[in-house]
């Protein structure tokens, strides 16, 4: 079984957008975006549910019109998804709570 997303062939193709898009988040002040990370976001948050095929062209649109804040909330779910708290110690607990 093939685990690429139905897009990935046209990642090389659509790389321009997806570093236009980067370098407008740098312009907006959030410079730790990686093209992997951005990337990631399409195939998981704004492509998780296409229905048809879409062309090259929508979907250079659709990397084109991200915004940083849906990429920032998508970022920080994923942040508290993978990370494991853990309150057994009491002194991390209550430097946390500091």
């Amino acid at each position: 079984m093939d685990n690429s997303h139905r897009f990935e062939h046209f990642r090389t193709q659509v790389q321009p957008a997806v570093a236009s898009k980067l370098t407008e988040f740098q312009l907006l002040g959030i410079d730790s975006v990686t093209e992997k990370e951005l990337w990631d976001f399409l195939i998981k948050k704004k492509w998780k549910k296409v229905k048809e095929e879409m062309k090259l062209y929508e979907i250079i649109q659709e990397i084109l019109s991200v915004k940083a804040s849906d990429y920032l909330s998508f970022a920080t779910i994923e942040a508290y998804k993978t990370t494991e708290f853990s309150f057994d110690d009491e002194d991390e607990l209550k430097e946390l709570l500091k």
